[in-house]
């Protein structure tokens, strides 16, 4: 028997419950409030979108961060092979490149967003664009009410919230299905930002605005306990860091946000104390008649040097055959552990995913629909789950989009 499904978010969750439950029979209609689908997917990866990572798919699992053992199903039942092959039959090639990203040959998120369209026509869903839905009610006769900005009302056998989280509000994700949700008496774990920049405290550090380092190591301590560590490449802005590897510590120290957390960064992970030191000499005896702060111009970026003179205390004009061995012996500790201090994240709006969101313990991990209301279900960013970068946040998407494509 054909059901009217009602979907809410033409973002990747979305398109692909839309998709999976059109091709089952059912009468589906898609609801966007942008004028086009895949708005926040279009800037993804840097507007190349990294469409999944092409792990096996404990390794997907193991890269969430939030509640993984929710995902055995989804993962399992629609895979990162699976959107592979959906989006090569809609002509999309695909590529894999470091760290098993894969992205589309052409380097455009703008052809993985014409594929899915492609897919929601070919298997018949009503896409309706510039409608934004206000609430969504269950009356007394078991149906879904959807009431759109504009007053109307629209009724469906079930309902599909997949309208993102709140990060990068710009692009629709203004937290409109946590309000519907609640209104289901559904639990709203607290939003926060995961994958975000840092505000850090130290006063230098706006000086080294625009700075990328790449094969660095940063660590994260709390209480002098080391709760994270990571190899790759980082960025410095006016207010803090950023970068791939400090958007991956983010989702690591949310949890200790009311204790003090200090980063340290290794700026010569290669080399051991002794071989830096050694390194060290060999550059100082080439330039014994120089002064300091001309003689780390092969060890160090330029933009760097200067803040590196400053935190070690050894004055900018002393010349190098006058430096001692302790002061060397601390420049290379400095060296192998640039001291910053974490005031706080960036806010929720620029952080690339939001973490918390509705529950798990209330969504049926089989099939995505909730244990509270029959015939709601819900998929991506929304739920409680989140993973670190790499594609596993849109892979997350896909697969719980697909069961609950497949299961209303």
């Amino acid at each position: 028997m054909t059901k009217k499904i009602g979907v809410i978010g033409g973002g990747p969750a979305g398109m692909i419950a839309a998709g999976t439950a059109a091709s089952r029979g059912n009468d589906v209609v898609l609801y966007e409030k942008n004028n086009k689908l895949g708005k926040k997917l279009f800037i993804t990866g840097k507007g190349r979108c990294n469409i999944t990572n092409a792990c096996d798919i404990q390794d997907l699992i193991d890269n969430v961060v939030v509640n993984s053992s929710f995902l055995y199903s989804a993962f399992y039942t629609f895979t990162n092979k699976d959107i592979i092959s959906l989006l090569n039959k809609y002509g999309v090639k695909t590529k894999i490149e470091r760290g098993n990203r894969v992205f589309p040959v052409s380097n455009k998120s703008s052809d993985v967003i014409k594929a899915f369209e492609r897919y929601l026509i070919d298997n018949n869903v009503e896409i309706k664009l510039n409608k934004e839905v206000k609430n969504v009610l269950k009356t007394e006769d078991g149906k879904f009410k959807i009431v759109l900005d504009d007053g109307s009302e629209h009724f469906f056998d079930k309902v599909i919230i997949a309208t993102g989280g709140k990060s990068y509000q710009q692009t629709g994700s203004t937290g409109d299905g946590y309000k519907f949700a609640y209104g289901f008496n559904h639990k709203i774990v607290d939003l926060r930002p995961a994958l975000v920049p840092c505000e850090i405290v130290e006063e230098w550090v706006p000086k080294l605005q625009g700075l990328s380092l790449i094969n660095v190591k940063i660590y994260a301590y709390v209480n002098n306990k080391r709760v994270f560590e990571e190899f790759g490449e980082m960025l410095f802005t006016h207010y803090g860091i950023s970068g791939p590897i400090v958007l991956t510590m983010s989702n690591y120290i949310n949890k200790y946000l009311d204790k003090v957390i200090k980063i340290k960064i290794d700026l010569k992970p290669a080399l051991s104390e002794e071989k830096l030191e050694n390194r060290i000499l060999n550059d100082f005896s080439k330039n014994l008649n120089k002064q300091f702060k001309n003689s780390l111009n092969d060890l160090l970026p330029k933009k760097l040097i200067p803040v590196i003179i400053e935190l070690s205390k050894i004055a900018e004009d002393k010349y190098v055959n006058q430096i001692t061995k302790d002061e060397r012996k601390s420049l290379v500790k400095l060296l192998k552990g640039l001291e910053l201090t974490f005031r706080k994240f960036r806010p929720l709006n620029e952080a690339i995913v939001t973490s918390g969101g509705i529950s798990t313990i209330e969504i049926d991990p089989s099939t995505m629909e909730s244990k509270l209301i029959d015939g709601l279900f819900f998929a991506g960013e929304i739920i409680d789950v989140d993973a670190l970068t790499g594609g596993y946040n849109l892979q997350i998407a896909y697969s719980t989009g697909f069961l609950a494509g497949s299961n209303c």
